[in-house]
């Protein structure tokens, strides 16, 4: 944006007849690099003025640039019984957004000041120019007219760090706006607009409020005032100024504050990472008063500051900037008032100023600041859940802050009421008496509203789950170096363990690993393994997670055996013929052996001449093997400890021709490619035999067969063993249709005989295969 100096004047008719105009002035030419690189937070007032109707609304207007706004009208004990709603104009799309709520009901502050304005919560809405509003009265509310002195205030957060301007920080300074009164009208405000006593700017050159906080507009009296929607005691009754009376001082409170810095205990925990105020660019000077202490933090109020969700991380210390102008220079508060806030990334930010270490009072949940802390989380959960990182970071703070003073994050701690009133579920509490409250409380058990937001009320357990401990969802994921056989893990000795939990790493303190029970490592909370090497025998292994409370938690057992025992052959792999169909390179074979292990043999695997995998149960696989070629059939058993035993025995198939036997009777050769070799014998003559003389451990005779082939006598060693019919529906060539194999290698003699079949005599041989 380029640096202008100008005043532009405009008309803007409200709903109730009047007429609002106003001025934006420019910014100067040149502000200077300084200017350029760091501005201040800005609020910017514009009085709704126009009439005491039940509606209150501001057209569609042209702005300078803000990114948060809300509404706010005169006497902080004043309640809006009604809606009010915006909409905004975003500076980058320049599109308008659809109308949003902004969240009226607002905890008062405790004896409220003369120069406090009741106020919605602020609303971000990211960098805007343009806006339109709109204040309705709530129907049917007779004598609840809207309040007086009703303003839209406008917040730039403006730019307040380094980073923040390398990140796009603009170098426009925000126009400044005047509230004036219409043309020929008189200079006697409006019934309804507020006097300059009662906070209403009046054209600031800084764009600041000439209105500061009085004295005691957050010095905390003995109790808080009561809202006027709660049903007032006698002594809870207001001036007609809107402060509070004389009679809001009685104290039923056994906890007080003072502006003296009481001491810091340590924490039974670690404090987490924290942003500095001054890191994130909180403007001193408008919140010179000193902070003031409790006496301890008995409980953690969670908050939701409303608003959009999808904003940038990056953006959030310019959010908690405009959320600590708008307490501060709208509201009139002296400081922000929640005491931490945490944005979605789960980034856990400083808010009310006094030491993050120490009970700061801060002015966060109704009735409950003095034995409370509050920590907002930056966004709207009404129909959004936090995030993991928001609810690890709010867990962390929580149970450092509770820590310092011994507290359980899981337990309960009694109350006392600081105000009568009811909150969101319905309970009534009496000022003085004492409650019990979960140690971290949604700001609905304590005020009637729906923060921190249904979604994020219903995480709050699993807040405490995680700042209390023990670690959850603990468990082992694998264990390396060791094999897992029904519920038994084996190994060598040496494995590493691994483990996963649900608990965020930043709120585990360490690990151990445990062997029969016993800590032998011990890890850092961020670790996820660790390993050991164990003594023969057997064990159990598990883990213990230390929590950062000093809770335990104890993975399931494993049982575990240390062994180094190699499993046997106890039949070494052998090689035998099988039926199937014959070539030189491919004799189909059986591959067989039995391996057996002392603990739980795992699977075996064949090395060569070929790989594969078997189960611990398999015995057997059907393969082929090249004829004529010795082979290593190599096999390696393992067990589920890693061991392993291999047997490398060697075998060669041979192809012994039919012109390699010895004939007796007639015989005639055949040739064609479908034989071994080329060529056959083929016989239809009874009693014709071949006979092959060799040395092996396996044999199979291989033949042609067809519809019209015959029967043959097969001899072993000179006895007739079978009968084998060749006969087939479909011709086939080079067929391994018998086969014997024997315990070991030795001589043996095979004899076919042509049994002359009557009508189809023929037998045609092609070769006997052999293994050696």
């Amino acid at each position: 944006m380029k640096r202008r100096a100008w005043l532009t004047l405009g008309a803007v008719v409200l709903g109730g007849g009047g007429v609002v105009t106003y001025a934006v002035a420019g910014p100067s030419s040149d502000p200077g690099a300084d200017g350029r690189a760091k501005r201040p937070a800005k609020v910017y007032d514009l009085a709704l003025k126009g009439g005491t109707g039940d509606k209150r609304e501001l057209p569609r207007t042209d702005t300078e640039r803000f990114s948060m706004l809300g509404v706010s009208w005169t006497g902080a004990a004043k309640r809006l019984d009604g809606t009010a709603q915006v909409r905004t104009r975003s500076l980058d799309t320049g599109r308008w957004s659809a109308w949003q709520d902004l969240e009226l009901n607002v905890d008062p502050l405790e004896n409220p000041g003369v120069g406090v304005r009741g106020a919605s919560e602020p609303l971000w809405v990211g960098p805007s120019d343009g806006m339109q509003v709109q204040v309705i009265r709530k129907n049917g509310t007779s004598g609840s007219a809207l309040p007086k002195g009703l303003e839209v205030n406008l917040v730039d957060p403006g730019v307040a760090t380094a980073a923040e301007t390398k990140a796009g920080g603009t170098a426009a300074e925000p126009a400044a706006f005047v509230a004036d009164e219409s043309p020929g009208a008189t200079a006697s405000a409006p019934t309804d607009s507020a006097a300059p006593s009662d906070g209403t700017t009046v054209a600031p050159t800084d764009g600041q409020t000439t209105t500061s906080p009085a004295a005691t507009d957050t010095t905390p009296a003995a109790t808080d005032s009561v809202p006027p929607s709660a049903p007032a005691s006698p002594t809870d009754s207001l001036s007609p100024s809107g402060s509070a009376s004389p009679t809001d001082s009685v104290s039923p409170s056994p906890s007080t504050s003072s502006s003296a810095p009481p001491s810091a205990p340590p924490s039974t925990v670690p404090e987490p990472p924290i942003v500095s105020r001054a890191d994130w660019g909180a403007d001193e000077s408008i919140s010179p008063e000193a902070p003031e202490y409790t006496a301890d933090v008995k409980a953690i109020f969670v908050h939701h500051t409303d608003g959009a969700n999808d904003y940038s991380c990056a953006d959030s210390p310019s959010i908690i900037r405009s959320i600590y102008a708008y307490h501060v220079q709208v509201s009139g508060w002296k400081d922000i008032g929640y005491n931490f806030l945490v944005d979605k990334c789960g980034t856990i930010f400083e808010g009310r100023k006094g030491g993050v270490d120490l009970p700061v009072f801060g002015a966060h949940t109704y009735g409950w600041n003095r034995e409370a802390a509050g920590v907002a989380v930056l966004g709207d959960y009404t129909t959004t859940s936090a995030t993991n990182a928001t609810l690890t970071s709010v867990a962390r703070l929580a149970a450092w802050k509770l820590g310092q003073y011994g507290a359980d994050p899981a337990g309960t701690t009694q109350l006392t009421a600081g105000a009568s009133q009811r909150n969101y579920f319905s309970t009534d509490f009496t000022a003085g008496s004492k409650y019990t409250f979960q140690r971290i409380s949604g700001h609905r058990d304590g005020y009637n509203t729906e923060c921190p937001g249904g979604l994020l009320y219903d995480q709050l357990p699993t807040i405490r789950t995680l700042a209390s401990g023990p670690v959850q969802g603990l468990k082992v994921s694998s264990v390396d170096g060791a094999g897992l056989s029904g519920s038994t893990y084996y190994t060598k000795g040496g494995i590493t363990v691994r483990w996963t939990a649900t608990t965020p790493a930043s709120l585990i303190s360490k690990f151990e690993l445990l062997v029969d029970g016993k800590s032998v490592a011990t890890t850092s909370g961020t670790a996820t393994s660790a390993g050991v090497t164990l003594a023969l025998g057997s064990h159990t292994v598990a883990v213990r997670a230390v929590h950062q409370s000093g809770k335990t938690a104890t993975s399931a057992a494993l049982s575990v055996v240390a062994e180094t025992t190699a499993p046997t052959f106890t039949t070494n792999p052998t090689l035998s013929l099988r039926s199937g169909t014959v070539s030189t390179s491919a004799v189909p074979v059986a591959l067989g052996w039995k391996a057996t292990d002392d603990k739980a043999l795992r699977e075996v695997k064949l090395l060569s001449p070929t790989t594969a995998t078997f189960g611990p149960t398999t015995t057997t696989s059907n393969r082929t093997a090249k004829s004529g070629a010795a082979a290593v059939w190599s096999m390696r058993a393992y067990d589920y400890a890693g061991n392993y035993r291999t047997s490398s025995p060697s075998y060669t198939p041979v192809i012994l021709q039919e012109t390699a036997a010895t004939k007796s009777g007639s015989w005639t050769t055949r040739s064609s490619t479908g034989y071994l070799g080329g060529q056959s014998y083929s016989s239809g003559s009874k009693g014709a035999s071949l006979t092959w003389t060799f040395t092996g451990r396996s044999a199979a005779w291989v033949v042609s067969r067809a519809a019209s082939s015959g029967q043959a006598y097969i001899y072993v060693d000179g006895t007739k063993i079978s009968t084998v019919d060749l006969k087939s529906s479909t011709t086939l060539y080079r067929q391994a249709i018998w086969t014997k194999t024997w315990s070991s290698s030795a001589k043996h003699t095979i004899k076919i005989v042509v049994v002359g079949t009557s009508g189809r005599p023929t037998v045609t041989t092609d070769s006997l295969v052999y293994i050696k």
